[in-house]
């Protein structure tokens, strides 16, 4: 493994739970923008690649949910949604291509959010650090 290698997977390893959260959302938005630029030049082997790495981000998204939590049940009807809706894009290529631009921005909504709301708990915690020291 070369020096860079090793310094992404060490950066890997010492990012939180949200941290790593966000790093999927982000490759699988960079994979549909890749996806739809390989539709575009006809290489439709990075095509399918893409959507086939996409597809199995998302399906991570689904294994990981915490199903006691309600927010779960909905997520996991999204996330369901779009691994339909990136097989019928992959079936139909040209004929369905703008539909990497909604699953997309389906991706970056839900990213937006996880993003807010990890924001929102480590401002509560430290809110709760500071009235325990007074």
């Amino acid at each position: 493994m070369n020096g860079y290698s090793q310094y992404k997977e060490k950066s890997i390893y010492s990012m939180s739970g949200p941290e790593l959260l966000l790093l999927l959302f982000d490759e699988a938005i960079k994979r549909l923008t890749r996806a739809e630029i390989s539709l575009k030049d006809k290489n439709y082997s990075d095509f399918d690649d893409c959507l086939q790495r996409t597809s199995r981000i998302v399906r991570y998204l689904t294994d990981i949910l915490d199903m006691r939590q309600p927010i779960s049940h909905d997520l996991r009807r999204i996330y369901t949604y779009l691994v339909y809706d990136l097989s019928m894009v992959k079936a139909g290529r040209e004929r369905r291509q703008e539909e990497i631009g909604r699953i997309r921005h389906i991706l970056s909504e839900l990213r937006e959010g996880f993003d807010g709301a990890s924001k929102q708990v480590n401002d509560m915690h430290l809110v709760l650090e500071k009235e325990i020291r007074g």
